[in-house]
């Protein structure tokens, strides 16, 4: 049985991808409690102790505002952090999974989808950490595949932590009867979180590389959210739980779509945002008519 060390292990998608493989792989699941990124000495000993085949590095401050206000911190954790786990994995000949983001593309002027080939310009400190984090794994390791992930969604499950996402954020708000205001010049690929579970072992026979992850997505924020509200029943309900939001991006559209092309054509398979969007809600009986 192959051996996989998740970093970040109690977040959104490692939680899940514990309880996708367990019986599949030998897992040792760390979170900040159990391995602190920063202290290169624990993660090397760790690391060289479990000896995996695998390690999935997702460990990560992703709140962007709160990486713009404690830069250092940001970077110790982001960057750092990140390079520790590269020199460990080199150390024991681990293959590496670096988690990397849409969110290095935050600050392009040019409209998306972005490929694999095109120039990042992060203007957030969480971009600029992911994006100097993927040049200096390059540099350490042969063996690594860098996943810049899209927005993941999905729903609360027991004992799994929940994560700040499209689908959620819309039943919350319409449980406690309040109105989104959601982004008409906002596009940006969401996945089913899902959907990466069931596609992620394919990864480990995919060339090393660069590989942008998810769904393709045409619709704009409000659409999403419009398309959610009315496949959960709600239709009745759009006037007074949903409000365009014209201004936000208006003399900038933010567009951080992602081309996926190299990683469908790896093996990788994902259903465009709105059918996993109707996907999820049926998976999960969501329709509250």
């Amino acid at each position: 049985m192959k051996k996989i060390l998740l970093t970040g292990g109690n977040g959104f998608f490692c939680s899940r991808f514990v309880k996708e493989y367990k019986d599949k792989y030998e897992i040792l699941s760390l979170d900040k409690q159990q391995l602190d990124v920063t202290n290169e000495l624990k993660v090397m000993s760790t690391i060289k102790e479990f000896n995996p085949d695998y390690v999935i590095h997702a460990a990560a401050i992703a709140v962007t505002d709160f990486c713009n206000e404690h830069p250092k911190l940001a970077h110790d954790i982001n960057v750092k952090g990140s390079v520790y786990v590269a020199k460990a994995c080199k150390e024991v000949g681990a293959k590496l999974v670096f988690i990397s983001s849409e969110q290095v593309f935050n600050g392009n002027s040019e409209s998306g989808p972005y490929t694999e080939e095109d120039t990042p310009i992060p203007d957030t400190v969480y971009g600029q950490n992911k994006l100097e984090a993927e040049g200096l794994l390059k540099e350490i390791l042969d063996e690594l595949w860098i996943l810049r992930f899209t927005w993941l969604f999905g729903f609360p499950e027991r004992n799994l932590n929940i994560n700040s996402n499209i689908l959620w954020n819309t039943i919350s708000s319409m449980l406690k009867d309040e109105k989104v205001k959601a982004p008409v010049n906002e596009y940006r690929g969401m996945t089913y979180v899902q959907e990466v579970l069931e596609n992620f072992e394919n990864v480990f026979s995919m060339p090393y590389g660069t590989y942008h992850i998810g769904s393709k997505n045409n619709l704009s924020r409000y659409d999403i959210v419009k398309l959610i509200l009315t496949k959960m029943g709600q239709e009745h309900r759009l006037d007074k739980l949903l409000q365009k939001d014209t201004e936000k991006y208006k003399e900038h559209p933010r567009d951080i779509r992602l081309n996926t092309e190299k990683a469908t054509k790896a093996g990788l398979k994902f259903s465009n945002t709105e059918d996993a969007i109707k996907k999820c809600i049926r998976d999960y009986n969501l329709n509250f008519q």
